[in-house]
C-alpha cells in the first residue's frame, strides 16, 4: 500500500497507546496483505483511517446512515471502488482511493470492557472489520457472516490476537459470539 494515512481526531486514543497510529497502521496493513491476490496491486492505492470519537461518528451516522446514535467503526468506499472492488478480475487494479474507515474512541472502549476485551485488541478488530468492508466483504447473511468472521479471525491471529468471536475459551466458534449490535456498525 503506497499511502495509508491515520488521522487522530480524537486525542484520547493516546490514552489507549502513545503509539496508537502505529497499532492501527499494522491492523490495515494485515487486513490488506491477508487479501492475497489483490495486494500486489494494492501499490498505488491509497486507505484513510480515521481515529475520532462518538461526536463524529454519531454525526456521520447520522448523516449517512441515517441512525442517529455513535457507532464503533464506519467504513466509507471511494465510489469508484464500491461493490465491484470485491470481485476484481486477475488484470484488472484497484481504484487509487480505495475508502476511509472511521472509528470511535469511546464506543470502542465501552465495547471492550463491556465484552472483557483488550481495548487495543477490539481496535485492531474494528479497523480489520471496516477494511474488509472496503472490499466488499458484508454480514448481512450468515454465509457472508461466517466468511468474514473467518477471515477477521486469520488476519488477527497473523497480528497475534485471539479469536474475538471465542466465549470462555472456545478458541474455534466464529458463530459463538457476533459483534455486538452488528447494526451499529459499518457504514
Amino acid at each position: 500500500m503506497s499511502d495509508l494515512t491515520v488521522q487522530l481526531h480524537c486525542a484520547k486514543w493516546r490514552d489507549l497507546n502513545p503509539r496508537v497510529e502505529d497499532v492501527a497502521a499494522r491492523a490495515a496493513r494485515a487486513a490488506l496483505a491477508r487479501l492475497g491476490a489483490l495486494q500486489d496491486r494494492l501499490e498505488s492505492s491509497e486507505l484513510t483511517l480515521v481515529l475520532a470519537d462518538a461526536a463524529l461518528t454519531r454525526q456521520l451516522n447520522s448523516d449517512f446512515r441515517g441512525q442517529d446514535k455513535p457507532t464503533n467503526v464506519l467504513s466509507f468506499c471511494a465510489p469508484q471502488s464500491a461493490p465491484q472492488f470485491a470481485q476484481v478480475s486477475a488484470g484488472a487494479c484497484p481504484p487509487p482511493y480505495l475508502g476511509d474507515v472511521i472509528l470511535s474512541y469511546e464506543t470502542i472502549i465501552e465495547e471492550a470492557r463491556e465484552q472483557g476485551k483488550n481495548p487495543a485488541d477490539h481496535l485492531c478488530h474494528l479497523i480489520v472489520h471496516g477494511v474488509l468492508h472496503l472490499f466488499g466483504f458484508d454480514h448481512d447473511t450468515d454465509q457472508k457472516t461466517d466468511e468474514m468472521e473467518k477471515l477477521e479471525i486469520t488476519i488477527l491471529k497473523s497480528l497475534g490476537i485471539d479469536n474475538p468471536y471465542a466465549i470462555d475459551g472456545d478458541a474455534g466458534g466464529a458463530a459463538a459470539a457476533r459483534i455486538t449490535n452488528p447494526g451499529a456498525c459499518c457504514g
